[in-house]
């Protein structure tokens, strides 16, 4: 997303967090602009029966909670380390400087929004009317799109747990199970060694 010089140049730290460390807290006050060097975060939130919702995955090169950054609200999630993790963080005032000072970055940032923004769009309305088969697919196809999965022989390793490909679309972990076996008989993804692949 940005590179990593200039952060730096903007008086970005890198921090290190331990797997299921909170980054930041749903309700708290944004202060800084976070970028992903290496691990994976979630931003999650749970319902009044206690059942996680990720709101987004992100990995290497990627940044996370700005919108509530731009307009001063609360985080309406939390953030939490799935693995060990190196961030950087900037400056609430350091980014909106850096923004000012760095156009293209500026066009980088928005468009990154509106992808999340149109994926967000996309998945509402998945979960409200698509059938279990379709959901996965069309997260798995944004994946392979939005977060680089590798690619082998096999196909794109899907990089997602089931448990996160539930919390992702709405489903109960079960149905995600019975939902990708159906999908390899039909010869649309692969299981190898408890592996997903498209």
């Amino acid at each position: 997303m940005i590179s990593p010089e200039l952060l730096e140049k903007y008086s970005a730290v890198m921090k290190s967090f331990g797997k299921n460390d909170i980054i930041f807290e749903e309700g708290n006050l944004p202060t800084h602009y976070y970028q992903v060097i290496s691990g994976e975060v979630k931003m999650s939130n749970y319902n009044d029966d206690g059942r996680e919702f990720i709101q987004g995955i992100f990995y290497k090169e990627q940044s996370f909670g700005e919108p509530p950054l731009f307009l001063n609200q609360k985080y309406p999630a939390n953030a939490i380390a799935v693995d060990e993790s190196e961030i950087f963080l900037l400056s609430k005032s350091n980014f909106m400087k850096l923004l000012e000072e760095n156009p293209k970055v500026s066009i980088k940032i928005i468009e990154n929004l509106a992808q999340r923004l149109y994926y967000k769009s996309v998945m509402a309305a998945e979960m409200s009317t698509q059938e279990p088969e379709h959901r996965v697919l069309k997260l798995i196809d944004h994946g392979i799109a939005y977060f680089n999965f590798k690619k082998d022989s096999n196909g794109y390793l899907i990089n997602f747990t089931r448990q996160q490909i539930g919390d992702l679309t709405g489903l109960r972990v079960e149905t995600v199970i019975r939902t990708i076996k159906a999908l390899e008989k039909k010869g649309v993804l692969k299981i190898i060694n408890r592996k997903v692949y498209r």
